[in-house]
């Protein structure tokens, strides 16, 4: 992998160490020859850093300068992976470093969007793995490789085409028939209507809606709990619209899950070639469960609780809701995404939403977490395998 990698940063930036450092070298090398790997590199240790303005700037330079990179060198005989992203942050492509962090794989990057067409020359691959993400800026550029990788002459894993029914909003309609699951109807609503709300002059029965108190409302193109929350009554409302400048929000109604011993329980899973595996399951007080944090830092019976999901998850949850995952994975139509979930109280798979770019990484400190590193090392296998398999069936005689 590249020494500035996505993987290695990210670890060390989990396990509390300063990699501000990588960002002087970074901006000394790059003053001296700023070739175009150096302006990547810059571009991911800002973002890393929280510096997101000036990781784009030094993203937006580096693909003008080229559009494809290596991401990973192998031996002359490994499989050889042509990924497809498109600029962004984080959560904008898959992160498929992490997931294929040592494996035996010739990794290179083709970067596609606005002003960035299909490159009329590729590295040598055996198969395109489409990693951009949903969202509504990536429409265009999803519609764009649908057209181009229709004649790909290798195998292409997650076609571009079923990426955007990923959304929240299509998503519902996407499952909400699979059987055994539940999800709640998510609203795309200006923030006029919801000003109108706020003051009393609509009522959630006038919006034509779905909808009742309590509500959960987020801004369009966030993600990680950013800008979400529940609106009790009209009151919330107004406050949350005086803090959030945003002109569309997703409103979906609240479901409560919790527990019987008052306790929320999230899991994120995701899907390698129809199968399910757990990437973590987050313990809270709070009804928002973001992962990992301090709760599950402070007590051990949660991760102890965690760590016996992981080891039973096949037998317990996947057996739970066998019906509703395999709905999920033949609806969806991709090799590879995720999803956000948990259990409703009489018993279906509550899923919150859907992804193909969620953060999955074997980076969390083993002292605190011992048994996750095992089980993401088994959702890594199992996307390497996917790999062989799908070139293995293209080259069969």
């Amino acid at each position: 992998m590249n020494a500035f990698g996505l993987s290695p940063l990210l670890r060390q930036s989990l396990h509390g160490q300063d990699i501000t450092h990588y960002r002087t070298e970074l901006l000394q090398k790059a003053a001296q020859a700023p070739t175009a790997q150096t302006l990547l590199d810059l571009a991911l240790v800002m973002q890393l850093t929280f510096e997101p303005e000036q990781a784009e700037a030094f993203l937006t330079e580096a693909l003008k300068v080229q559009q494809v990179f290596n991401l990973a060198h192998a031996g002359r005989d490994a499989l050889r992976l042509l990924v497809v992203k498109t600029p962004g942050d984080l959560t904008a492509n898959t992160p498929i470093e992490c997931i294929l962090e040592n494996a035996p794989v010739h990794m290179d990057v083709v970067y596609v969007g606005p002003g960035l067409a299909w490159p009329q020359t590729l590295p040598p691959h055996d198969l395109v793995f489409v990693a951009v993400g949903e969202g509504d800026t990536h429409t265009p550029v999803l519609a764009q490789l649908a057209q181009v990788l229709v004649h790909s002459p290798v195998p292409v894993l997650n076609k571009p085409q079923y990426i955007p029914q990923l959304s929240r909003s299509a998503a519902f309609d996407l499952l909400h028939t699979v059987p055994g699951l539940h999800m709640a109807q998510t609203y795309r609503v200006e923030r006029a209507t919801l000003e109108r709300l706020s003051a009393g002059h609509n009522t959630l029965e006038s919006l034509g809606l779905n909808l009742a108190y309590p509500f959960i409302v987020r801004p369009l193109g966030l993600h990680g709990g950013i800008g979400l929350s529940r609106i009790d009554q009209p009151q919330d409302l107004a406050a949350y619209l005086a803090d959030i400048g945003a002109e569309l929000f997703f409103v979906a109604n609240f479901v409560n899950y919790a527990s019987d011993d008052q306790l929320y329980r999230k899991y994120r899973v995701v899907m390698v070639e129809g199968k399910a595996y757990l990437a973590h399951m987050g313990i809270s007080t709070h009804w928002m469960v973001h992962y990992p944090y301090r709760e599950m830092k402070e007590f051990a019976a949660r991760r102890g609780e965690e760590a016996q999901a992981m080891l039973h998850f096949d037998q317990e949850f996947g057996q739970r809701h066998a019906v509703a995952l395999n709905g999920i994975y033949d609806a969806v139509k991709l090799d590879y995404f995720g999803f956000d979930c948990a259990e409703t109280r009489d018993g279906k798979l509550l899923v919150f939403e859907l992804s193909n770019a969620l953060i999955i990484h074997a980076c969390d400190d083993q002292a605190v977490f011992p048994y996750k590193i095992p089980q993401m090392h088994k959702i890594f296998s199992a996307f390497y395998a996917m790999l062989r398999n799908t070139v293995a069936v293209q080259t069969a005689p």
